[in-house]
């Protein structure tokens, strides 16, 4: 929505003989900082060397070229003052009109696919793939709210090295019942088990592994016969977490499909002299004159590396969704110069390499040192869960809650707790998980925002709210244009998390937004309760945390 008043500033700057298209002052128009007269401004800088002038002046001369009293010159600004009964009208009888839609953007009839590297079986589901999960279901959701056309892939590797080292380990030392519930936690302590065993002998049972790994990819009956088996238990614990989580995927990718096909490629890489021999018999890409190195493709014993069938999964994908725009992988950021070799050897095959974009997330890091799934240094998922419902369930343990309420509020805050505290850091960055913070109440908090969205169904319930009986005239405070303003941005954070791909944004607006409502609260309570135009102000800003929070598939509570 502000859109529209940020167009009718640009309008006002062609008057003047500013020289450049309707579309590039738009863009250079931002929201004015608080505490600075005005609301949306135009910076002058880089226009001085054009009209060589100081960018003070340039501004004095646009204003008085302008003539508009909504137009003041700031320094080196052209500020525009928005008039918060107009802003008022606009902002509050759409929000009212669309309700759950408000927010959404136009249709782009653009198709993107969005690959999780999610998770690998015969190992637990733990906090990096929590956040690589999150990161997923946030960015598709919001890239859905964006208009764009999203298809959610998960590829999980069911049958490379760290399954064979499982099933080695299993083989020659486990003598216990594998358990039916749970699995994956009992399979990661299998595996953790599986690498010290290895540690205490690496020259003797490394290449016992190796040739392992080479029996199941050639097809080894009994061997895949375990594998299946044990995979299975593993697919159906990660499934209970995904629905947990709220995750939503529509097709799955394998390793074990990519396997039997990867052979394929590389014969035909090899006649098309794209692929060379490299050293002791390997296959690899020479990608020096790049820049990037050598990219493996193939052990000296013409075992696969996920380099290999990463090729073959780009073409798997493309056969699957063939006129897609867009091809997302989403993983995390160590595997950067990975991508930069895959998407280069892709564009060696001619394959439509500009189609493709990697996100990359930080991992998770512990307070206590830097986490590492080969040492077992990990938190998993189920205990994370497990400790935030614990933590909950104390916080609200004295509250006068009703029937089975105090149970829901409580699994809500410990999942939405859990959920916010991986997504409020910029996602490119690592993060340092402290679950005590996660479920604190001060302000960069999931639990805060929580406690607004309750506070606002609490007022809206209390005193009765008559939309058509507003005087918009009586939004005269600093505190209600502010919140206003935040409101009317909304459909830009939205268009701003899906062209970057970054969560954090959708997060950040949700605790900007409560602490502008909360100090609006806290200094104006008694405007809220007298009309009500502070009481449509509270709906509206009620309704927009509900938008956001669907799409993080956050449940909006109304009690706390």
């Amino acid at each position: 929505m502000l859109n529209s008043y940020k167009k009718q500033f640009a309008e006002l700057l062609q008057k003047t003989e500013l020289n450049i298209s309707i579309e590039d002052i738009l863009n250079n128009i931002e929201i004015v900082p608080n505490n600075i007269k005005g609301d949306l401004w135009f910076p002058c800088f880089k226009l001085s060397k054009e009209f060589k002038k100081s960018p003070n002046q340039i501004a004095q001369d646009f204003v008085s070229q302008i003539d508009n009293e909504k137009v003041i010159a700031v320094g080196p600004y052209v500020n525009y003052l928005l008039s918060s009964q107009d802003l008022s009208q606009d902002l509050i009888k759409q929000i009212n009109a669309d309700k759950n839609n408000f927010g959404k953007l136009d249709k782009k009839n653009q198709e993107i696919i969005l690959e999780w590297r999610q998770p690998n079986t015969h190992k637990a589901f733990h906090i990096w793939h929590l956040r690589n999960a999150l990161v997923s279901e946030t960015v598709s959701s919001c890239l859905r709210r964006a208009g764009y056309d999203v298809n959610a892939l998960a590829y999980i590797w069911d049958i490379w090295a760290h399954v064979a080292k499982w099933i080695w380990y299993y083989q020659s030392f486990y003598q216990w019942e594998t358990p039916e519930q749970n699995f994956g936690e009992r399979a990661w302590q299998l595996y953790s088990d599986a690498t010290k065993k290895v540690d205490e002998d690496p020259e003797s049972y490394k290449p016992q592994i190796e040739k392992l790994q080479k029996d199941l990819e050639d097809g080894d009956k009994k061997l895949n016969e375990i594998r299946k088996e044990t995979r299975q238990k593993c697919l159906i614990d990660f499934q209970n977490i995904f629905e947990e989580l709220g995750c939503n995927i529509q097709k799955r990718y394998y390793e074990s499909d990519v396997e039997k096909l990867w052979i394929q490629k590389v014969k035909q890489m090899y006649e098309d002299w794209i692929a060379i021999d490299g050293e002791r018999g390997s296959v690899i890409m020479d990608l020096e004159e790049y820049k990037l190195w050598i990219f493996l493709l193939l052990k000296s014993t013409w075992a696969s590396l996920y380099s290999t069938k990463d090729i073959w999964l780009a073409y798997l994908k493309k056969q699957d969704f063939p006129n897609y725009n867009k091809s997302v992988y989403v993983v995390w950021s160590e595997q950067e110069y990975h991508f930069r070799q895959l998407f280069k050897t892709l564009e060696l095959m001619w394959f439509p390499h500009d189609k493709l974009q990697h996100v990359s997330y930080g991992l998770v890091d512990l307070k206590d040192g830097k986490m590492s799934s080969r040492d077992g240094n990990v938190v998993l998922y189920t205990e994370l869960r497990d400790k935030l419902l614990q933590e909950a369930n104390k916080m609200i343990k004295d509250r006068n809650l009703l029937g089975d309420k105090k149970e829901k509020i409580a699994k809500q805050v410990a999942f939405w707790a859990l959920k916010f505290d991986m997504l409020l850091p910029d996602t490119s960055k690592k993060i340092l998980f402290d679950a005590n913070e996660a479920l604190s109440f001060e302000w960069e908090t999931w639990p805060y925002i929580q406690y607004t969205h309750a506070r606002c169904a609490s007022l809206i319930k209390k005193w009765n709210l008559d939309l058509s009986n507003i005087d918009f005239a009586d939004f005269n405070e600093d505190y209600e244009k502010n919140i206003l303003i935040h409101l009317a941005q909304f459909s830009d954070y939205i268009s701003k998390s899906a062209e970057e791909y970054k969560p954090n944004y959708v997060a950040r607006y949700l605790l900007d937004l409560s602490k502008l409502f909360n100090s609006y609260y806290n200094n104006t309570d008694k405007k809220i309760i007298e009309n009500n135009s502070g009481l449509a102000l509270v709906a509206c800003v009620k309704q927009v945390l509900s938008n956001w929070l669907s799409i993080l598939w956050i449940d909006s509570p109304d009690e706390m």
